[in-house]
């Protein structure tokens, strides 16, 4: 197989992982004076490798497959909705005769115990089901913080497959094996997670690259997992509405699921997703996207160029410049704003692993496969809600809330209106503000709170992965306790977007 013979961008090429074997020393260009420094090294620091397009870490023992077979899946999974539907029927049986604050209580508990049961049985069967908890892990309505919390837990890492049998799936794909197809391949994986792993090689005309190869039989497991999630979910459904006294509806959800799973399997998709996104973000140097190699890549096997820098979780190290911590925060915040409102698409993996961040310093957007797009309607939707939300105008609050699926034209739209003050609160006042200062679980449980009075539960599917991703905003804004006008940073994001395109 040829090569593609293209040559890695200027403004790429000083962040390529180092070289795989010996090669013909290059004369580096000098690095571009910036104020700004990288996060300083010190014991721990200097015993971890920088990361690339991936996480690196050492691994257990490689794996060879995949927890597969109908029924032995059908039985897993049929056993851990019967355990959750048994427990919450017992809550329902004692709630007679206990106090409401006892109840409560006990309530909760089951919340907890039953997130571990799911937990536990995601990390057995690994590959689609571990990704479809993880996706629940977002869903508010299904679950109080405390629980989502566990669900949360759920990694995508696990141990790598061997060299053999991820040596027969590139086979397959590409039509030849990694060796006659790279001048150099790692046969030791240097990321694994719930549907593949990644492994560093050097393509034949010397550019540094990444190979993402899919775990043979996963998508085998999907149809059946799908199934096992609509099982799950339609227990949880019942439980919303027999023991927490909530309508919900879980078939939007379950088809959002679906879809963006499909997605994430199809890495001729991710390699179109990549070089979308590097067009959307070319006019920002300060952004960079790994740039897919189609000569090398097919539905199972993606290559892409190699990007070196520190992972988000480096950059949160007490050592690290107050300098940089903020730049991180605030362009992180510029970039995914920027992907809602203007462009309408979004990156929906907020996973530390996925934005590494080079000397520069650049923000590098990595694992483009979990991408939502939105209609115009509803990007101009959303546009208009954070339009209403700065200027605390109701009437735009509401017909957003319409437009969005949110409520129905004759609903209320005050505790909505009340929801969207508590959720926005960081950026409704002109001044610096703190966000360590605001209190993400207190502000959950209020907001749950309206929901459960007004019985406000209907979330359409473009609302799931948006979550997730601005879960993640928050998450990282908070750690890196960035002080800032975040204010005036929302307003210049939400003024610079076309009202329609």
């Amino acid at each position: 197989m040829s090569t593609t013979g293209k040559q890695l961008p200027p403004r790429e090429r000083h962040i390529a992982a180092p070289p795989m074997r010996e090669r013909q020393s290059k004369t580096p260009a000098p690095p571009r004076p910036r104020p700004r420094t990288p996060p300083r090294a010190g014991k721990a620091k200097a015993a971890a490798p920088r990361a690339t397009n991936g996480r690196a870490r050492s691994h257990p023992q490689a794996a060879s497959t995949l927890t597969t077979g109908r029924a032995r899946r059908v039985l897993k999974v049929g056993t851990l909705t019967t355990s959750l539907g048994g427990s919450y029927i017992w809550q329902a049986l004692k709630r007679p005769f206990q106090s409401q604050a006892r109840t409560e209580r006990d309530l909760l508990d089951a919340h907890v115990r039953n997130a571990i049961r799911i937990v536990e049985r995601s990390t057995e069967l690994k590959g689609a089901f571990m990704k479809l908890t993880q996706m629940l892990s977002m869903r508010t309505d299904l679950l109080p913080p405390e629980a989502l919390e566990v669900l949360a837990t759920v990694q995508s890492s696990v141990a790598p497959m061997s060299y053999d049998v991820i040596r027969e799936q590139v086979t397959r794909e590409l039509g030849a094996p990694p060796e006659q197809l790279f001048d150099h391949f790692e046969p030791e994986a240097f990321a694994a997670a719930s549907l593949g792993q990644v492994h560093r090689a050097v393509l034949p005309g010397g550019e540094d690259a990444v190979v993402k190869i899919q775990y043979p039989g996963v998508e085998d497991t999907v149809v059946q997992d799908l199934r096992n999630v609509r099982a799950l979910l339609q227990t949880l459904s019942r439980i919303g509405r027999d023991v927490m006294r909530q309508k919900i509806d879980a078939s939007e959800l379950y088809a959002e699921l679906e879809e963006r799973l499909r997605e994430e399997l199809d890495y001729v998709k991710e390699a179109a997703n990549l070089r979308e996104f590097r067009r959307r973000f070319a006019d920002d140097p300060e952004v960079v996207i790994p740039e897919p190699y189609p000569a090398f890549s097919a539905r199972r096997v993606l290559t892409m160029s190699a990007l070196e820098g520190y992972p988000i979780q480096d950059i949160l190290a007490p050592d690290v410049d107050r300098e940089l911590k903020d730049w991180v925060a605030i362009k992180y915040f510029r970039v995914l704003w920027r992907q809602i409102f203007e462009f309408g698409i979004l990156h929906t993996d907020p996973h530390p692993g996925n934005y590494l961040v080079t000397h520069h310093p650049r923000l590098c957007m990595l694992d483009l496969g979990s991408v939502r797009v939105f209609p115009e309607p509803i990007r101009a939707a959303y546009l208009a809600l954070a339009r209403g939300v700065l200027d605390d105008d109701a009437a735009i609050m509401s017909d957003a809330f319409v437009r969005l699926g949110f409520l129905d034209r004759d609903d209320d739209p005050e505790p909505m209106i009340r929801i969207m003050r508590m959720i926005f609160e960081p950026v409704l006042e002109d001044r610096l503000y703190d966000p360590r200062d605001y209190r993400s679980v207190d502000r959950a449980m209020a907001v749950a709170s309206i929901g459960l009075e007004h019985r406000i539960f209907k979330s359409p599917g473009h609302r799931v992965f948006l979550m997730r991703a601005l879960v993640g905003l928050e998450s990282y804004v908070q750690q890196f306790g960035t002080v800032a006008n975040w204010h005036r940073l929302f307003r210049e994001c939400v003024e610079r977007a076309p009202a329609r395109r």
